[in-house]
C-alpha cells in the first residue's frame, strides 16, 4: 500500500485516502495537497515520487512546476500593488505603461488584464521561445499589437500573455521585476515557498512534469484566422520546453511558477482570511472585496466554456465546476489539474499540485474528486 506523508484532521481523512488510491493505481505519480482552514493547516500531506522511474520519493520540500496556477501568485502581486495605491484598476495601462497606448489600447484598463478581456490573449505572429524568454522583447510586441477584440466586451484566456501584462506593470511601478516582487513582497513575508521560474539552487527539488495524453488543439471547423488559433499559436510555451534551464530561468508569470501545496496555500490563504494571513496584513478586506467585482460572464473564447471572471481569478461557478458551491469563492487552475481555491465563506484554501498532468479544461478528474470531498467533509462536520 502506498504511503501518504504529512498530517491530516480526521474529518479530511477521505481527501487523504483518495490520494493514496491514486497513487496506488498510477493515476498519480507524486502530489501534494494542503487545506488551510483560518489559518491552521489541517492538511499537509504528500506522496508518490518525484520521477517517472519512481527512484526519488516525493519530499516534503519537493517543488513542482504550476502551469496556469502561476497566475494566482501574479493576480496576487497585482491586487498589493492596487492595495497600496500603486496601480488603479480603473486606470488606463498605458498610465503606467505608456508605449502600450499604441495600436489603439489607449483605453485598456489594468482590470481588463487581470479578467482575460484585454484583447490581448496571445502574441501575434511571428513569435517564438526565445522572444517569450526575453523579457523586453516580449513587452515590447504586446505593446505594439492592436487588440483582436474589443476590450472588455468579453473574455478570451491570456494562455500565456498575463504573466507578461501582469508582470510589466508590476515593474513599472515598484521598480522590481515579478520574480522578486514575490520573493520579497508575498513568499517571504508569508514563509510561502513559492516563486516564479525556479532558482538553481532549487532544481534538484523540482519534479520534472509527465504531460497528459491531452494536447491543446484546434477544434475541427475552428477558423484558422479566428481568436482562438491567434491565442494558441500566439502562445508558444508547450510541455516540452518545461523543466528545460531556459524555462527555469525565465520570467513567465503566466505559466512558470514553482511550489508546493503548502506553499501555494500559505501564500493564497491571505485572500481567503480577508487580506490577513501569519500575522501579516498584505490586502484590505476592500480590496479582497474587488477579487469578486464580475468583469466577464459567459462562455471564454479560448477555453470553450462558461467562466465568471473576477478581478484576478475566476469565481465559483457550478456550470464548470459542479463539486464547488455557491458563495464568495474565487480560483484558478493549471495543465494537468493543480487548483489554488480560496473560499472566504468558510475561511479555507485548498491546494493541490502533482507531476502527472491530468487531461480536462479546468481541472483534471483527480482535481473534482478531491474537490467533491473536501466540501464533503465541510458538509458533513456542519
Amino acid at each position: 500500500m502506498v504511503t501518504v506523508e504529512g498530517t491530516t484532521t480526521a474529518r479530511f481523512e477521505p481527501v487523504r485516502a483518495a490520494l493514496a488510491a491514486h497513487l496506488e493505481s498510477g493515476e498519480e505519480l507524486g502530489a501534494s495537497i494542503a487545506i488551510d482552514v483560518d489559518g491552521v493547516m489541517e492538511v499537509d500531506m504528500w506522496g508518490g515520487h518525484a520521477d517517472t522511474e519512481r527512484t526519488v520519493p516525493w519530499r516534503r520540500d519537493t517543488l513542482v512546476g504550476l502551469w496556469s496556477t502561476t497566475k494566482t501568485l501574479s493576480s496576487l502581486a497585482a491586487l498589493v500593488l492596487v492595495d497600496r495605491g500603486a496601480l488603479d484598476l480603473h486606470r488606463p495601462v498605458a498610465h503606467y505603461w505608456p508605449e502600450f497606448a499604441a495600436g489603439g489600447k489607449q483605453d485598456i484598463e489594468v482590470r481588463h488584464v487581470l479578467a482575460h478581456t484585454s484583447g490581448l490573449s496571445g502574441w501575434q505572429q511571428p513569435f517564438t521561445m526565445d522572444d517569450l524568454y526575453d523579457w523586453p522583447t516580449a513587452s515590447a510586441r504586446l505593446a505594439e499589437q492592436a487588440p483582436w477584440w474589443r476590450p472588455g466586451s468579453a473574455s478570451c484566456y491570456h494562455l500565456q500573455t498575463q504573466g507578461q501584462l501582469v508582470g510589466e506593470l508590476v515593474r513599472r511601478v515598484s521598480g522590481l521585476t515579478l520574480t522578486e516582487f514575490v520573493d520579497t513582497e508575498i513568499a517571504g513575508p508569508l514563509e510561502a515557498d513559492v516563486q516564479i521560474g525556479a532558482r538553481e539552487a532549487d532544481w534538484p527539488r523540482i519534479a520534472p512534469l509527465v504531460p497528459p495524453s491531452q494536447i491543446i488543439d484546434m477544434p475541427a471547423g475552428s477558423d484558422p484566422e479566428g481568436i482562438f488559433a491567434k491565442t494558441l499559436f500566439g502562445s508558444p510555451a508547450r510541455d516540452e520546453h518545461v523543466d528545460t534551464p531556459q524555462w527555469r530561468r525565465a520570467e513567465l508569470g503566466a505559466v512558470n511558477g514553482h511550489g508546493n501545496a503548502r506553499g501555494m496555500a500559505r501564500a493564497l490563504s491571505v485572500i481567503s482570511r480577508g487580506g490577513e494571513a501569519n500575522g501579516l496584513r498584505l490586502l484590505s478586506a476592500h480590496t479582497v472585496g474587488k477579487i469578486f467585482d464580475v468583469q466577464a460572464d459567459g462562455t471564454d473564447l479560448f477555453l470553450g466554456v462558461p467562466v465568471r471572471w473576477g478581478i484576478g481569478y475566476a469565481l465559483a461557478d457550478s456550470r464548470t465546476m459542479p463539486h464547488m458551491p455557491t458563495g464568495t469563492i474565487c480560483f484558478w487552475v493549471g495543465r494537468g489539474g493543480s487548483i489554488a481555491m480560496m473560499d472566504l465563506d468558510r475561511r479555507i484554501t485548498f491546494t493541490y499540485t502533482m507531476n502527472r498532468l491530468g487531461d480536462g479544461i479546468l481541472g483534471s478528474e483527480r482535481t473534482h474528486h478531491y474537490l467533491k470531498l473536501v466540501y464533503a467533509a465541510l458538509d458533513a462536520a456542519r
